[in-house]
């Protein structure tokens, strides 16, 4: 990892960003479509269909696939994949869930703690570290994996790795 800049954020977290080789993972996904504040509902959905496959969290990385800007799309266009690692493909089924994969390739990696309501991170990544690093983007959505997820994870001890794939 290339650590290429610093700089402390509200709360005294570093935001600090690094240039990573993110390896390919094979990924079950289930896609939202539509409004942000309607994204809890799916994610629920999501929930229930892991724990009925047994794709744990301590096994199964947890990711959001972000495919726009919330505060710059239209609710009805407003994209999110939420998905987990998996190592088999998993078949057709009811609830719409599907095999998709994270290609490979360089990624600006930061870390965010806390609330996953706001990533302020996220933000930091793209308007302000990428305008200024000469980095150019790859043809792939920003994506999160939730490092820690569950109802025993405290708001405040919440880390999200934010993932932005490059050229």
């Amino acid at each position: 990892m290339a650590w290429l800049n610093a700089l402390d954020e509200p709360g005294g977290h570093s935001l600090e960003v690094a240039i990573v080789a993110f390896p390919e993972t094979k990924i079950a996904a289930l896609e939202h479509r539509g409004p942000p504040n309607l994204e809890y509902q799916t994610l629920e959905k999501f929930i229930a269909w892991r724990r009925e496959h047994h794709l744990t969290p301590d096994r199964h990385r947890s990711y959001g696939i972000h495919y726009n800007d919330p505060r710059t799309t239209a609710p009805c266009d407003y994209r999110v994949d939420f998905c987990a690692s998996i190592e088999h493909d998993i078949p057709a089924n009811p609830l719409g869930v599907v095999n998709k994969i994270i290609p490979a390739g360089r990624c600006a990696l930061i870390r965010h703690i806390g609330s996953r309501e706001y990533i302020a991170s996220a933000v930091y990544l793209y308007d302000i570290w990428l305008p200024a690093s000469g980095e150019v983007l790859r043809d792939f959505p920003m994506y999160f994996h939730y490092v820690n997820v569950g109802p025993l994870v405290a708001t405040d001890e919440m880390i999200t790795d934010v993932y932005l794939p490059l050229r």
